[in-house]
């Protein structure tokens, strides 16, 4: 078997204390078997059951001992079978004791592999780890596991513990439990073996990890700190979006006799002339084009290879900076880890060193990587020291890629805290949302936290599987409703809903909701029952689904197409144009103005620009543009036009209002009132 290959024992408790938890591990176990039958068909997985009523293994026929444990599948190829005998194991009737379902299993892989083979070789033990284990003959239980441990490493495997607990299994003796636990503890010191405690369904789905994806490397090379001091690194993935498997075209062209159709689909691409669709035009005749304007520019494979950069693979200290200056959302696509190069006892000093004193003096490095020779593009990152709490761990950096001006993305939506006292929420609602968010703590005290991203599964993914599952066996069959246990992912917790109702009621009465029955514009919709900078601005965002974006002011519903332009937020420049563009329709309503026929619509374009500008923290466009519209209407007699704003109480925005605004409360109310006696002037 190749290297690659996966041979497993799985060790699983069906004492009576298991039996509740029992139908969440057949499911965790099938969907194990369903991924390998995906991914890895030439894996080998056997079974072994221990707190059965019967006992058959071959060393309790060789040896005596092991009773109560049963080799439910010999080691073999994966396949359905396997999958249905999980989904519905037996329940056993006596107390489990784990070791000796080890020492089965162990045997088992031993006996079937010997020392030679090279492939990966693991134990999956899934228990509650609540009945005693036996004395062994000689020695103490500690000295037992010791030795267990040992043949582990002389053979080259792996162990991976799942304790069940809490809601899932019951009470059960306390002291029992932290023996079984300080056992299980010794094969994470002695050997390679992992320990997960779990207390949900949705935990258990997670900590089995039905899918081992084996580490390569994106880097290998030298950590550049300066041209004279480099460190011997090996960069690997440490987090990275699983796709969904790879749906394959069939055919069912071929004959049903035909056992060896493919039913394989070949797709072939032809390329033809618009001028003459019979003619094929060959690869040498066709070039690719890039639009330009109007026009397409064609660049030749040549030319396109030739503009290409292409940097030396290097990995490059650019220099450090202070953590706070590099903001969470900074973060772009997956989690890379750096780790000094194993073996290599000076890398890792070196890497150890640099990271314990990043993180004391809370710095971050910034690093230029070209991950491989010929990669077409550079990528700018940056590294977080990662100091291990164990010492058979070194230390080592996470690695974030950082955006460049274009990948960034600026949405102007202006902080909460600088609108008016009027917005902000009382005591009263501050409390009822404290309560709140205190109500749905997933990490509440002296309880498993809920939701861990390292033992919790995809539901979509789950899902599919699942399906597939059973479309294997039914063809015909219908898309399931969705599990309750992936359920609980996607949906909040029932219990805790209903436990803290009373919350929830109080925190919905301290916030009045109103329905806007307005779906059709995609626009902020402002009340404009108050024209004055009143100390209450009150809106309604209305949210849309139809395609059609305002691109500019007309002349018939001005205020309705810059409310839709200023509400747009596919580009930074929509809140710009809207502004400039109303400053101009304002603008030529008021010289087109006859005998003060536009005044009015004027003035409903004056109101909603300036509350625009205080939603978008743009006071100063306003009051300048206010400003020097008073001044034009002085300087070509349109004084009235200036009367008619101070008589609608329409002020400048104040600092109160906004708190970029350089106007004071009383120069925004004063404003208009100063200009009055010049207007009365000019009349006479």
């Amino acid at each position: 078997m190749a290297r690659n290959k996966d041979a497993m024992v799985l060790l699983i408790d069906v004492s009576p204390s298991m039996h509740k938890a029992l139908p969440e591990i057949e499911k965790v176990c099938s969907m194990l078997i369903e991924k390998k039958l995906i991914y890895n068909k030439y894996d080998e997985v056997g079974v072994v059951l221990f707190g059965t009523e019967d006992t058959e293994n071959e060393l309790t026929t060789e040896v005596g001992g092991y009773e109560h444990v049963v080799v439910l599948q010999n080691i073999k190829v994966v396949d359905g079978h396997l999958v249905e005998t999980l989904q519905q194991l037996p329940r056993g009737t006596h107390a489990g004791d784990f070791l000796d379902a080890i020492i089965v299993g162990l045997d088992m892989l031993i006996k079937k592999y010997g020392e030679t083979y090279k492939g990966k070789k693991r134990l999956c033990l899934l228990t509650n780890a609540q009945f005693p284990t036996k004395f062994p003959q000689e020695g103490t239980k500690e000295e037992q596991v010791t030795t267990i441990a040992g043949h582990m490493n002389k053979h080259g495997m792996r162990m991976e513990s799942i304790v069940v607990r809490g809601k899932l299994t019951g009470e059960a003796d306390k002291n029992i439990m932290d023996e079984n636990d300080n056992l299980l503890g010794i094969f994470s010191k002695k050997t390679c073996a992992k320990l997960v405690h779990v207390e949900s369904p949705t935990s258990l789905l997670g900590a089995l990890r039905t899918r081992k994806i084996s580490p390569v490397t994106i880097f290998r090379g030298d950590l550049e700190l300066s041209p004279k001091m480099k460190i011997k690194v090996w960069v690997y993935k440490k987090t990275s979006e699983e796709k969904f498997p790879t749906l394959k075209k069939y055919s069912e062209k071929a004959p049903p006799t035909d056992r060896f159709a493919t039913h394989e689909v070949k797709v072939d691409f032809e390329y033809k002339s618009v001028e003459d669709p019979s003619k094929v035009v060959p690869p040498d005749q066709r070039i690719k084009g890039y639009r330009y304007g109007p026009q397409v520019i064609p660049i030749s494979s040549a030319e396109w290879d030739a503009v290409k950069f292409k940097p030396e693979k290097s990995v490059k200290l650019l220099g450090f900076s202070d953590a706070k200056n590099i903001m969470r959302h900074y973060y772009m696509k997956d989690v890379n880890i750096f780790i000094p190069e194993p073996g290599n006892r000076r890398a890792i000093l070196a890497v150890s060193a640099l990271a314990r004193a990043m993180k004391d003096m809370n710095k971050v490095a910034i690093l230029r990587c070209v991950w491989r020779q010929g990669q077409g593009n550079v990528v700018v990152g940056v590294l977080t020291p990662n100091v291990s709490d164990n010492d058979n761990i070194p230390d080592s950096f996470y690695f974030n890629v950082l955006p460049f001006a274009e990948d960034v993305r600026e949405f102007q939506f202006p902080s909460f805290s600088n609108f008016p006292e009027s917005w902000q929420p009382s005591e009263q609602q501050q409390e009822a949302a404290d309560d709140l968010v205190k109500m749905l703590d997933l990490a509440p005290p002296g309880k498993e936290e809920a939701l861990l991203p390292s033992l919790t599964p995809n539901p979509v993914l789950e899902r599919f599987y699942r399906h597939l599952e059973l479309k294997s066996r039914q063809p015909d069959a219908v898309v399931p409703p969705l599990d309750e246990t992936l359920r609980t992912i996607t949906e909040p917790d029932k219990e805790l809903v209903s436990q803290n109702k009373s919350i929830i009621d109080v925190f919905h009465s301290r916030f009045e909701l109103k329905e806007n029955p307005k779906l059709k514009k995609s626009s902020r919709r402002f009340l404009r029952d108050k024209p004055s900078g009143s100390k209450e601005v009150e809106f309604h965002l209305s949210i849309t689904d139809g395609p059609n974006k305002v691109e500019k002011i007309g002349d018939a519903t001005p205020v309705q197409d810059f409310e839709a332009m200023i509400s747009r937020r596919d580009s930074p420049k929509w809140v710009g144009k809207a502004i400039k563009d109303m400053k101009n329709k304002i603008h030529d309503l008021v010289e087109d103005s006859y005998e003060g026929d536009n005044y009015s619509k004027a003035l409903e374009c004056l109101i909603v620009l300036r509350k625009g500008c205080i939603l978008e923290q743009e006071p100063k466009e306003f009051n300048d543009f206010l400003r020097n519209l008073c001044k034009f209407c002085e300087e070509k007699a349109l004084g009235s036009f200036c009367g008619f704003l101070a008589s609608k109480e329409l002020t400048l925005i104040s600092k109160r209002e906004a708190i970029d605004s350089e106007v004071t409360d009383d120069e925004a109310k004063s404003f208009l009132v100063k200009s009055e006696p010049k207007l009365e002037a000019m009349i006479e």
